[in-house]
């Protein structure tokens, strides 16, 4: 146990002093313009990217709310490459990416219990 809180210590520590020290060789940005509306891209000579844009939508309410589409990437300890896309806006921050938990299937006999729920008028209590 020792051995892997001393081995999580040290792969943090390598990764962050290599990243603090990486280079930037990309480094794009347009806007923010008129309509609200930005996109940026940065990328470092250690492999991580980062690109975002992002554009003034009109919500729920009356005001328009700020919509963002973007992606990042960069190479694990272990080697493996995360790549995340997410989105951000009125319903909160959504990623994806093949290494993020996703919830096991609904059981089938589950779901048909919600579905005839679901048909039910509501409790009046």
């Amino acid at each position: 146990m020792y051995f892997k809180i001393c081995f999580v210590v040290l792969a943090v520590a390598t990764l962050s002093n290599s990243q603090k020290d990486d280079e930037i060789v990309r480094q794009d940005y347009d806007g923010p313009h008129d309509d609200g509306s930005y996109k940026w891209a940065l990328q470092t000579g250690g492999g991580i990217f980062h690109e975002q844009r992002g554009s003034l939508k009109q919500g729920r309410s009356e005001q328009p709310a700020l919509f963002v589409e973007g992606q990042y990437q960069y190479t694990a300890p272990d080697g493996q490459v995360i790549n995340v896309l997410y989105t951000a806006g009125e319903n909160g921050f959504i990623a994806t990416g093949d290494h993020i938990p996703t919830p096991p299937p609904i059981p089938i006999e589950i779901q048909r219990l919600l579905e005839h729920l679901a048909t039910k008028p509501p409790p009046t209590e």
